[in-house]
């Protein structure tokens, strides 16, 4: 099904692969006496192609990446560009587009999500910008309908834009690095590795582009294969899936951590720009003759079966077949594993009590947003469910077209209507239940969602209040199936007589042509930005010291800690425009006594700032400085930093939401310490918002409550220092190490400076 070669492969005209090891290559050079270096070969990627053209340096080992198009949802771009504001912002250089499918549900926290909507369209009549009001489309479906281009590079401050499978080179990453480009700087990476995924064959009826995904997902998550690296999808099996479906799978990729995606592109995806009105933004997209790729994913479409990724990660994947046949064994197994990822006994959490008559029985079913939200996923959906009904019990099904455009075509080919009838509930555009703003389960509910993620209360739960329930990643058209069967875990493959009718779709553009703000090119300084009480501008930020002292406030030892667990999403959204108040949500999924301890040695450093005794703040320090004192002599409060730091094993995986960073840095936060960090993206937010990504190689030697000082950082970082040497504090002082990583000489000094917006105020 997925096959990982353990070597680079060198890929000939497209179909041949042949991978670099000894034996292979002397089968290669019967095909090419004179083959080229690998080096050349590798010139020969699409992707490579890409990066190459949107360079701005004379070195492809190190990229200064500037993007055709940048795009931010309500949860992100109030504070972004509050960020660029801050820094000297006059006008948007590149098309910058503003969507509102995020904070949508305005009754939540009074008038403040509509105070986010009307401050993004002053600020894109002001700066020259593109505003999409709510309910029109999900971020990433109108960035495919109306931004995307074969050859392209788009920048968005959420990890899933993903438009790879139409040409399109797309990176999520926090919102820092939209505001480097919105002040014309880049975005700057080291030449990324790219990693071939060669399809081959066709998927069976009623498999569907989440099943592809999630068989991939499984393979390549946990050992690391693709992470921070581009995956380009080639082979003979792409010309077998239409456009909905290879986005389908695209947009999952972001679940593998790779960096970006690329697709080859031809006459299917011509004709997607062509339906879409915009003929000219299609180019064929081909690897070269001989293309040298970092690695190679071969996946056999055929032999593919309706996957279902269990709670709570996309990873944790089995077919549905392998789930009805061993239903108690994995169920026991995943429960199992769901003790790590609850803090063990913090909740009592079942999956076994979904058993009846011998089947898994599931309370709802959601088809949404960028993954499940497309046309070919709710024509498929409908087809299945069509004469049937969802029954009167538990169980509920709700579908959520990805655009108004979308939406207005299921109605006017019947397939709302289908839906309707068999007792779904139709929405409009929004991001909710793919993060808990939407469809929350009851407590213990098991939900099958085609949606992008299933971490833990990430479906709405709050395991504070004793609260939670789960979601189960499946595809559209299985959980149609599970619908049909009301509510009983069902496979669509099981379906045998059903007819996918796949009707042509067609591309209304006077729905945004009616609705949607186009400023692009277009700014008027003459504008007043709209701002409402929970618009809060970012806290003043203090230069790195010349040493650091540093409290650990909490200590995780989880395999991966989630953005979702460092700050939760869904009802915490309303507070995206408030740092102060958003604070106070940190980490309170997973440790709920974090805020009141980093605010208690957050009290140490504001006095001292004033000149007052942060021992009178914090009484534990004398002690603690006392000691630092007898050993290193010219330490004063006036050289030494006082703030907090989190220990996790490998923090940061899935959303790029930079408040996951800024939140801690608001508390008074200097530092991660980690034993590596689950995303590029999450590293860049902590480095963005002045704090230091400190890497732990050794074995851990100090917990929760200890001190932690670090003499001479500022220095360590001005001097490019590989190892950096602190000190356990306790009645003596016992030495550790941390190193930093690679850091650019513009990330050192946004480091020294204390934040970008230190960096870039003018």
């Amino acid at each position: 099904m997925v096959k990982l070669y353990q070597n680079g492969v060198y890929v000939l005209h497209g179909t041949e692969m042949i991978e670099d090891n000894e034996e292979q290559r002397e089968v290669l050079k019967k095909y090419l006496p004179d083959i080229p270096t690998k080096e050349e070969a590798m010139k020969q990627t699409i992707a490579y192609g890409i990066l190459a053209e949107h360079n701005q340096s004379d070195n492809m080992d190190k990229l200064n990446i500037k993007f055709d198009c940048l795009t931010s949802h309500d949860i992100t771009f109030v504070g972004i560009i509050q960020t660029a504001r801050a820094s000297g912002l006059e006008e948007f250089p590149v098309p910058y587009v503003l969507t509102n499918c995020h904070n949508s549900l305005c009754a939540v926290g009074g008038t403040i999500n509509e105070d986010d909507h009307m401050f993004g369209l002053s600020c894109a009549k002001k700066y020259g910008g593109m505003y999409v009001p709510p309910h029109q489309a999900v971020i990433h479906q109108f960035a495919r309908e109306v931004l995307a281009g074969c050859g392209k590079m788009i920048l968005g401050s959420d990890s899933h834009t993903r438009y790879g499978a139409l040409g399109t080179m797309a990176v999520g990453e926090g919102g820092p690095e939209i505001v480097k480009q919105l002040l014309t700087q880049t975005y700057d990476i080291n030449m990324p590795e790219v990693i071939g995924v060669y399809l081959t064959g066709e998927p069976r009826k009623g498999v569907g582009p989440q099943d592809i995904a999630l068989a991939i997902i499984g393979a390549v998550f946990k050992n690391g294969y693709v992470n921070n690296k581009v995956m380009e999808f080639i082979g003979d099996g792409v010309e077998k899936l239409s456009a909905d479906y290879r986005i389908g799978i695209d947009v999952m990729t972001t679940e593998t951590t790779c960096l970006s995606s690329i697709w080859k592109t031809d006459d299917t995806i011509k004709e997607f720009y062509m339906t879409h009105g915009r003929p000219e933004a299609y180019k064929c997209l081909q690897p070269g003759d001989v293309a040298y790729y970092d690695g190679m994913i071969y996946v056999d479409l055929s032999q593919v079966k309706p996957m279902i990724a269990m709670p709570f990660h996309p990873s944790n994947v089995y077919t549905i077949e392998e789930v009805n046949h061993n239903l108690f064994d994995i169920l026991e197994e995943v429960e199992k594993k769901a003790k790590i990822s609850l803090n063990n006994n913090q909740v009592e959490f079942s999956l076994r009590d979904k058993i009846r008559n011998g089947k898994l029985y599931v309370e709802q079913g959601v088809i949404a947003g960028c993954a499940g939200g497309g046309y070919e996923n709710i024509c498929d959906a409908a087809d299945i469910l069509r004469g049937k009904s969802i029954g009167a019990d538990e169980f509920s099904l709700s579908v959520y077209p990805a655009s108004q455009p979308v939406f207005m075509e299921l109605v006017k080919n019947g397939r709302i209507a289908d839906l309707m009838a068999t007792g779904a509930t139709v929405r409009s555009a929004f991001c909710g239940p793919c993060f808990g703003a939407g469809d929350v389960p009851a407590n213990q509910g098991l939900s099958i969602r085609h949606t992008t993620r299933n971490f833990p209360n990430r479906e709405g739960s709050k395991i504070t209040n004793g609260q939670i329930a789960s979601v189960a990643l499946m595809d559209a058209r299985s959980i149609a199936a599970t619908a049909a069967n009301q509510g009983y875990l069902t496979p669509a493959t099981d379906l045998v007589d059903v007819e996918f009718t796949k009707p042509k779709y067609f591309f209304d553009r006077s729905i945004y042509d009616n609705r949607v703000y186009n400023g692009i090119g277009k700014p008027d300084k003459t504008v007043s930005i709209k701002f409402g009480p929970n618009i809060v501008d970012w806290p003043k930020m203090s230069a790195l010291t010349e040493n650091l002292l540093l409290k650990i406030v909490s200590e995780i030892h989880d395999p991966v800690t989630t953005t979702d667990e460092l700050i939760p999403s869904g009802e915490t959204s309303s507070y995206r425009s408030n740092p102060l108040g958003l604070a106070e949500f940190t980490l309170s999924r997973k440790d709920p006594e974090y805020v009141g301890r980093a605010k208690y040695i957050q009290s140490a450093e504001k006095a001292r700032i004033q000149g007052e005794n942060p021992c009178d703040a914090v009484p534990e320090l004398e002690e603690v400085l006392q000691t630092i004192q007898s050993k290193c002599t010219n330490i004063t409060l006036e050289n030494t930093g006082i703030g907090s730091t989190i220990y996790a094993i490998k923090p940061g995986d899935g959303s790029a939401r930079e408040q996951a960073a800024s939140c801690q840095k608001v508390l008074g936060g200097w530092a991660n310490i980690a034993k590596e960090y689950a995303t590029k993206r999450y590293r860049s937010n902590l480095i963005n918002w002045g704090m230091l990504p400190f890497i732990l190689e050794e074995e851990l030697s100090f917990g929760l409550g200890d001190y932690i000082f670090i003499p001479n950082i500022k220095n360590a970082i001005l001097e490019k220092e590989e190892k950096i040497t602190g000190y356990i504090v306790k009645k003596e002082m016992k030495q550790v190490e941390f190193s930093i990583g690679e850091l650019t000489d513009k990330e050192r000094e946004i480091i020294l400076k204390g934040c970008l917006i230190n960096y870039n105020r003018k």
